[in-house]
Parts: structure tokens; C-alpha cells; sequence
């Protein structure tokens, strides 16, 4: 009787279970069990293992909210125009109409949906979306003038991305940006973002001899938007001020009609690719890829701020415990650049970067990027094929709003959460006054070098700096981009230093 008491194991024993050991279906609980939806969404984010490179599925490993169609709403908006402006940028210098922009638009949604899917909803779902590089837009004009090709300007970005990524260049040059340079940066984008959009309402009002209409639209916004805010909704704030901006235009006589009409666009490769269909310019030669080969430098040196601004706004927004579900940096360099070598390859207009316009919305609704990309996809499939809502997305009082309350009012407020303490006001306003004179590459990339050495920012931060971090590696790094740019002719008031691009 006692060997058996014996052999009968105590519970008390026991180790209790370590939730680390439990999957997500595992910890998952209804929504019903929390007092609050944030409660349940925040669960959610803290209790997701993704895997990288393997099958991540739906149900098994996340699961589709409500909250998830916000920022796929607004990714496939910011889709739509920044492809619209790229393809448009090339078309007006090759004497390309209308019918290629929005031909290729449809291509490269189609394109974008498959890649969506294939790395950030399936294999690598710590990766954002590969989106659209919106500051390469003012070089394209340049590119063009100088014979550059748009597939050996894609392909080198390809490569060079997938350098960058390979060797953790992206993760590595976001460890040594310090939050008074990332608070910077999200502050000079958040505002120009801002300004930008509100000119272009105004400018759309003059256009149609309408200027009321922009002032009553953008107040509107402003009040809903604070609402929203003092309500605890803000991630309600794209879909609502889309609404409310088109419905409020419409009814003020705003011109709208729907043009687009169902279809398919061409998915042959080599007809993009001809000599008298598509870009009309043939395969590319050795000569094609010398041009473009600055620039393509150029592009992939800015991703580094442009992908650190995505992930410190979703790091903000995330409670705590949620880093296994947190963006991976040099994940999403992976997956740009292997999407941006087929895209290319295919014949679409794209550059890729990380998908601005759905991280900033999906980090205020705290989702995670599977769910939302996989219906960024879904979405991005119905816009192309459809067509209509192709129309409504780049309509201005729809537009617009999205953009800032989506995107730039967000990152103004991120922007300004970082810079509350210590010396970090010191460094934000150095990037501001830098990204001023140049662009935020150039900005992002001074400011790091002027923090690390200790000249402006916190002091003891940079005396327990290595010397590779506080000047060798932020010097290279700033060295190598003006002079690329001083090739080019980005530098105010200095004419480019290739004869070849001085246009």
C-alpha cells in the first residue's frame, strides 16, 4: 500500500505550465472573457509566436478582427496613388498616356496582392508589406532625362536591398538612431506629410472653383478626429473621415463619377518589356544599369529611416510583451527586395519600401501584420479587377483625409512622445532643420553622426558607444550618401557632379 502511494505523483509537485510552451490556439481566449476590447486585442498581440520561414496560418497561428480591414482599407488607398504617381512621373517624359498608368496600377496590385501573402500573411509575418518608396518620386524626372531604365533601376535596388538585409545593415543602423533622431524623423514626415496633403485639397478646390469645399471637409475631419481620439476609437479614424470627406464633398457639389470600369490588366512580362508595347523601351543593356547605378544606391540607403520610422511607431503603440510579433527590420528588407527584383522582372512601375500606410494604421489598432496584410491583399485584388474603387480611392476628399489621419497625424504624435524627455529635443531638432535643407536621408544620416560623436543629444549614450558605432560606421554611412547625392544633383544649389545628370 505504501509503494503505491508512493508511485502515484503529487500534484503539488507538479511544475506549473509555462505559458511559453503554449501555442497561440492554445492561449487563446473570446473576447467575452476581457473587460475591454483593448484588453482582448493587446492578449492577442502578446500570446502570437510567429515562425519565419514557415507556414503561418490563419486560426492556427492569428485571426481575422474587425480592426484588421482598417488598415487594409488604408494600405490599398495609399497603394493605388503612390503607384498611380510613380508609373504617371515616368509616363509624362516617355510620352505614355493615361491608358499605361492605369493599366500598370491594376498590374501592380495584382503583383502586390502575391507577395502580400506569400511573405508577410504566410512566411515571414514579422515583415510589413512591401509598399511604394514615395521620396524616389522627385528623382524619376532625373532617372528619365539621363536614359535610366526602369527594370535595371528596380533590379539593382533588388540586389542591393538584398545585400543590405542579408548582412542586418537595416537592423544594425536602427540600433545606433537614438529617440531624439527617430522622434525627429517622425515629426518632419508627420508634419510635411500634413501640409502636403492639406495644399493638395486646396489646390483640388481651386481646380473645380470650389475652395469652401476643402475648408469644410478638412474641419470636419479635425472634429471627428478628436472625437475619436477623447473617445478611445482613433483606429476608427480612416474609414469615418473617409466617409465623412466624401459624403461632405459630394453633397457640397464636388464632382465624382466612377470611370473605371471591370477588367483585367496584360500579365505578359514581354509585353511590358517590348520595344513597341508597354514601357516602349526594350530590355535594358549594360549601359541601362551604369546610369541608374547611383540612384539605386541612393533608393536602398533610404530605406534605413523609412523602415525605422514604421517599426518605433508600431513599437509605440504595442503593450508590452508583444516583440516576437514586433517588425523585423531586416525581414522586411528581405521580402521588399525579393518583391521588388519580380515586380521589376514583370513589368510594373513600383519601387518598394515598407507599406507606410498600413503599419501606421494597424499599429494604432494593435493588430498584428498578418491578418490586416492578408486583406490588404484580398482588397488590393478587388480594387484591380473591379476598377471603381480605384476612382473613389484617388478622389482628393477621400484621399487626403485618409493620408492624414492615418498616416501623418499619427506620426506627428509618435514623433512627439519621443522627444517629451531628457536631451532627445536637441537631436529631433537637428534632424528637422537637416531633413530642411536636403531631404530626411540626408537628415536622418547627419543627425546620427552628430549624436553618436556626443556634439548634440545625450552625452553618456554616446561615451558608452564603441568607436566603430559613435563614428566610423555613422560616418561611412553619411559620407556615402552625400556624395551619392552630390552625383546625382540632390544638393541645393550644387549642380550634379555627373555632367550627364545636370537636367
Amino acid at each position: 500500500m505504501d509503494q503505491t502511494s508512493k508511485s502515484i505523483p503529487d500534484k503539488k509537485t507538479q511544475p506549473p505550465i509555462n505559458s511559453d510552451e503554449l501555442n497561440y490556439e492554445q492561449q487563446h481566449k473570446p473576447s467575452s472573457s476581457f473587460n475591454t476590447r483593448d484588453e482582448y486585442l493587446e492578449h492577442e498581440l502578446q500570446i502570437m509566436s510567429p515562425k519565419r520561414w514557415r507556414p503561418n496560418l490563419p486560426f492556427r497561428d492569428y485571426r481575422f478582427e474587425l480592426e484588421d480591414s482598417i488598415p487594409a482599407m488604408a494600405a490599398t488607398i495609399g497603394k493605388v496613388v503612390m503607384v498611380g504617381a510613380i508609373a504617371a512621373t515616368f509616363a509624362a517624359p516617355l510620352g505614355l498616356g493615361d491608358g499605361f498608368v492605369l493599366e500598370n496600377v491594376r498590374y501592380e496590385l495584382l503583383i502586390a496582392a502575391i507577395f502580400i501573402v506569400l511573405f508577410s500573411g504566410f512566411l515571414l509575418p514579422t515583415a510589413n508589406l512591401a509598399g511604394t518608396h514615395g521620396p524616389l518620386i522627385p528623382l524619376i524626372p532625373i532617372v528619365v532625362a539621363a536614359g535610366g531604365h526602369p527594370m535595371a533601376f528596380g533590379l539593382l535596388i533588388g540586389v542591393f536591398g538584398l545585400i543590405l538585409a542579408i548582412s542586418k545593415g537595416g537592423s544594425m543602423l536602427a540600433n545606433l538612431t537614438s529617440k531624439g533622431v527617430c522622434g525627429g524623423l517622425l515629426l518632419y514626415l508627420g508634419f510635411v506629410g500634413t501640409i502636403s496633403q492639406v495644399k493638395k485639397m486646396f489646390a483640388w478646390g481651386e481646380d473645380i472653383g470650389m475652395t469652401h469645399i476643402p475648408f469644410v471637409v478638412i474641419f470636419s475631419t479635425i472634429l471627428l478626429y478628436a472625437l475619436l481620439e477623447h473617445k478611445g476609437k482613433r483606429w476608427l479614424a480612416v474609414p469615418l473621415s473617409c466617409i465623412l470627406g466624401g459624403t461632405l464633398a459630394f453633397a457640397l457639389g464636388a464632382p465624382f463619377e466612377f470611370v473605371t470600369s471591370p477588367g483585367l490588366p496584360n500579365m505578359n512580362p514581354m509585353y511590358w518589356w517590348g520595344e513597341d508595347t508597354g514601357w516602349m523601351l526594350g530590355l535594358p543593356t549594360i549601359e541601362s544599369f551604369v546610369v541608374v547605378l547611383p540612384f539605386a544606391i541612393l533608393a536602398v540607403a533610404m530605406w534605413s529611416p523609412d523602415f525605422l520610422g514604421h517599426q518605433v511607431f508600431q513599437k509605440i503603440s504595442y503593450p508590452e510583451r508583444t516583440e516576437k510579433v514586433q517588425m523585423n527590420i531586416d525581414d522586411t528588407m528581405v521580402s521588399a527586395s525579393i518583391r521588388q527584383t519580380f515586380g521589376s522582372i514583370l513589368g510594373g512601375a513600383n519601387f518598394a519600401s515598407s507599406w507606410g500606410t498600413y503599419m501606421v494604421p494597424a499599429a494604432i489598432a494593435k493588430r498584428p501584420i498578418p491578418a490586416g496584410a492578408l486583406l490588404t491583399a484580398l482588397f488590393c485584388v478587388i480594387a484591380g479587377v473591379w476598377g471603381y474603387p480605384m476612382d473613389l480611392a484617388i478622389w482628393q476628399p477621400v484621399l487626403c483625409v485618409a493620408l492624414i489621419v492615418g498616416v501623418f497625424i499619427p506620426l506627428l504624435e509618435a514623433g512627439m512622445e519621443m522627444t517629451r524627455e531628457g536631451k532627445t529635443t536637441q537631436s529631433a531638432a537637428i534632424v528637422v532643420f537637416s531633413s530642411a535643407l536636403v531631404n530626411p536621408a540626408f537628415g536622418w544620416a547627419l543627425t546620427i553622426l552628430l549624436d553618436n560623436l556626443g556634439l548634440i543629444g545625450c552625452k553618456e549614450r554616446s561615451s558608452e558607444l564603441s568607436k566603430m558605432n559613435r563614428w566610423i560606421i555613422p560616418g561611412v554611412m553619411f559620407i556615402l550618401l552625400t556624395t551619392v547625392m552630390a552625383l546625382v544633383g540632390l544638393l541645393p544649389g550644387i549642380p550634379a557632379l555627373i555632367p550627364s545628370f545636370r537636367h
